[in-house]
Formats: structure tokens, sequence, C-alpha cells
């Protein structure tokens, strides 16, 4: 060793540290890697994503490398340094510690610090480069791994642990999904981002949160008279229509409406005929989450739903489209009596139909009615007054003043709502609009 220049010894420390930065580096970016990135990037055939997850499917080979080279050229370090210091200073024992001293500041910031802040920076694209370094390195030094890996596996059954389940990636909740798209929301488009945080929001809503109320479902009447029938059908604007006795506790069936329109102008056509086209009712459960009930239209292959209490009562009706514009948002539609869009006129108020949905208006006015009682509007009015209203009546409900512009077979048919005061817009100085 005394044959070696002292200007070798010091370059020889320097590649040693510069090795240690890389084993660093080189850790921290194939920990920090997005493996769902890589996974896409294999897909689209990629090398070095391909090899970069088989590396991380075997972790305890992978790291075992990384850290015997790290170590290795660590004490390898350490080791110079006493050699330098000899061939400096002698056996001074104090330049030694100094020289220990400057090597750790060494080591911490050039080697281990800045090239770990590098590794989780370029995480990505490192790990893709460094997989081609790894591999072979793993299969030179896989019977120094494998008699390593002995006793790290020996080790970790002793705590009942597996060197492989850091391979297989947790199954996350719905409320951890959330958190992902929602911290996601700068890396996606802001209405793909919506769309996948309502189809999370689906196994909190229940069916009865959507439904159309039962005064609200446009039903035939067998008993009217048949032009009349014929008239309703010519103008009716949905795909099915609930065939009924009166009212919906009679319900016969479900019409397929655009089967009855091709044979309605017939001659010989007749209410007989039109009974025997109608399709069983499907009925839901009250309760019966969207998502659940998503996939129960799918396996059942229905369109819409009567959504009844545990005496088999109706209550209301469910649509697929209903499920869907949860998830995707509301569709425009040019339909003659189709409802316009909810929006504070001029004056701060709207009006709304009693029947509309408590949900819809929190969503659409960005209110903050309850949502674990009535349904809708109409209901939370009768709730809260305990008796039906008269026309002209205003309250406050949970900070909204709502006027009864109409009341009808006792339920409120039309309701004004005007807008909250921290919702009113604020002029030039500052000041609440009113």
């Amino acid at each position: 060793m005394d044959q070696i220049p002292l200007s070798l010894l010091v370059g020889a420390l320097i590649a040693l540290l510069a090795l240690s930065a890389f084993f660093s580096m080189s850790e921290t970016a194939m920990m920090a890697a997005n493996r769902y990135r890589l996974r896409h990037r294999a897909r689209e055939g990629h090398l070095g994503a391909k090899l970069a997850l088989k590396l991380l499917a075997r972790l305890d080979r992978l790291l075992g490398v990384i850290l015997l080279g790290n170590n290795l050229v660590n004490i390898a370090s350490a080791a110079l340094v006493s050699v330098i210091s000899f061939r400096l200073f002698g056996n001074d024992e104090w330049m030694l510690g100094a020289l220990t001293l400057l090597l750790t500041f060494a080591i911490l910031v050039f080697s281990e610090i800045t090239p770990k802040v590098i590794g989780a920076t370029y995480a990505d694209p490192l790990s893709e480069v460094l997989s081609f370094v790894f591999t072979p390195l793993i299969r030179l030094l896989y019977p120094v791994i494998w008699f390593i890996n002995l006793f790290v596996t020996a080790l970790l059954r002793l705590f009942k642990l597996s060197p492989h389940s850091a391979a297989h990636t947790e199954k996350l909740t719905p409320e951890e999904l959330r958190t992902l798209v929602m911290e996601s929301r700068e890396l996606i488009p802001a209405k793909h981002g919506s769309i996948l945080m309502n189809l999370l929001d689906l196994g909190k809503i229940s069916v009865e949160d959507v439904m159309t109320p039962r005064g609200g479902v446009e039903i035939l009447d067998v008993d009217d008279a048949w032009e009349e029938i014929q008239e309703r059908l010519a103008a009716c604007r949905h795909a099915y229509l609930p065939v009924c006795r009166e009212s919906l506790d009679h319900l016969l069936g479900v019409l397929p409406v655009r089967s009855a329109l091709t044979r309605i102008a017939e001659p010989e056509f007749a209410r007989n005929d039109l009974l025997a086209q109608l399709l069983p009712p499907y009925c839901i459960p009250l309760g019966t989450t969207l998502i659940a009930q998503l996939g129960f239209f799918q396996e059942n292959r229905q369109r819409l739903g009567f959504v009844v209490d545990e005496y088999g009562e109706i209550l209301g009706l469910v649509t697929l489209e209903d499920i869907v514009e949860e998830i995707v948002g509301e569709f425009a539609t040019a339909l003659p009596g189709a409802p316009r869009k909810l929006l504070w006129d001029a004056a701060g108020g709207v009006m709304v139909e009693g029947s509309q949905s408590l949900r819809d208006l929190n969503r659409k006015l960005g209110l903050d009615f309850p949502l674990d009682g009535p349904k809708t509007l109409n209901g939370l009015i009768l709730q809260q007054l305990e008796d039906i209203p008269e026309t002209r009546v205003s309250l406050k409900l949970h900070g909204v003043t709502v006027e009864v512009v109409q009341s009808q077979d006792k339920s409120v048919k039309i309701a004004r709502i005007y807008r909250p005061e921290e919702q009113a817009p604020k002029t030039e100085d500052g000041e609440r609009q009113t």
C-alpha cells in the first residue's frame, strides 16, 4: 500500500463516493417509480419499463444488489480514509477522527441526500435506465445474493412476513380511491376527474335519491277511452310507459312504446293487443345503492324499475338513464316539456317544482339541504310545517328562504327558492347584492 501514490488513493476515494451516490440514487428511484406508469409503458413495448417491473417484482434480489454495492463502497471508503490519514499524519488519532467526520459529511451530502433527491425527482425515467444496469448485475451476483437472502428470508419468516408481499399491490378502498383521484386532479382532465368521482360515489347513493317520485311518474290508464290512449301514445316521449288501472297501486306492466306505435295505426289493433305487449314490472327494494342497481340492470337486461318499500308499495321510478346521469351529468335535451335548467334569476330566486329532488337542488344551486330525511322539496316543506301549506307561505329551510307558490292535492306543486346571502354576488364596493 505504501507504493501506491497518494493521488491515486484520493482518486479511488472519489470514485467510491461516486459509486455510493449511484447506489443511493438507484435505491430511491426504483422504490419511488410509479408502477402504474411503468405498466402502461410496458404495454406500449418499452423494454426498460418491462425490465423495471421484473426487478420490482423481486424486491429482495434488487435491494440485495443495491445494498451490497452501497455497503461495500462505503466500507472501502472508510478504509481508504484510514490509509490516507496514516500516510499524511501517521498515527495521529485526532486527525483520523477529523478525516472520518469529513468523510461522513461528504457521504451525507454527495452520496446520500443529493442523489436520493435526484432519484425521487426523476424516478420514472431513471428506473427504466437503471433496469438495464441491474438486470445483468443481479444475474452476475446471483450466488452472493442468494446466500444473503437465505438469512433475510429466515429472519422475515421469524416475524411472519413474506419477502414477496411488497410485489403485490393491495386493493384500495373506495375512500382511498377518492383521495387518489382528488390528488390527481391536476394530472387528468377536469371532466374525467368529475366522472371518476361520481362513479366512486355510486356506492353511497341509493335509488330513492335519484328516483322520480310516484307523483311525477307518467302513467297510462287502460280504462281511459281508446282514442285518448292512442293520443297519449302518439305524444309520448318515453321509451317505456307504466300501464295501470287508475293509479300505480294497480300496476299491470310496462309498455314498450316503440313497439306499440308500430301497430297503433292498424284498425285491428285494440286494447287487448296493447295489454298483450306489456312487460312484467321490475321492482327495486328501497335502499339499494346505485352501483348495485347498475349491476342488477345489466344482469336482468332491464332499463327501468319501480322502487318499492317493505310493504310492496311503489314509491317511485328509476331508469338506467338516471344512474348514467349521476356519473356523466345531465344530458342536453330539446324534447318538448323537458325541465328547464335551474338558474338564479336577476332577483336572486328560482322557481322549482315541489317534486324536485333535494339532491339535484344541492348540486345545481349550491345549497345544503339535508339528504338523510325527505328526498324532495315537497317532503322537506311538509316535514317542516307538519301541515299542508297554503299559497304564499314563506319559511326558512336550513338557512334558505322558500316560498310556496302553488299547492294542490295535499302537496306543494311550485315553490320559489331565494338565494342565500352568502351566495349573492358582490357589488364593486364589496357589499352583497340583495
